[in-house]
């Protein structure tokens, strides 16, 4: 399964209707992971915040939280990145 498919990344970690996709690779540790985020209306008048990880390669894991307002998961989407990128994940370019 590619990770190239049209994603396209946030320029900045405010809130678009884009996903953020990001990845983490050292090759020394044979590391190559991503991290996707995405904000999507749900059945219910309210807000999901999607989010899939795991090993670039393989489908990886997948969650969705449900929050009542766009703000909250918007809340939660930025924690989740700025704590992802302290750990060493990079905003993947836009593909050309």
């Amino acid at each position: 399964m590619s990770l190239d498919g049209g994603i396209r990344t946030c320029d900045s970690l405010g809130m678009t209707s884009e996903p953020l996709l990001l990845t983490r690779r050292d090759p020394v540790r044979n590391m190559a992971r991503f991290y996707l985020l995405a904000i999507e209306p749900d059945l219910f008048q309210g807000t999901a915040l999607t989010r899939n990880w795991g090993r670039i390669g393989t489908k990886g894991r997948f969650l969705i939280e449900l929050f009542g307002s766009r703000q909250e998961a918007e809340r939660r989407f930025a924690a989740l990145a700025r704590s992802k990128v302290k750990r060493g994940y990079l905003r993947r370019p836009e593909a050309s």
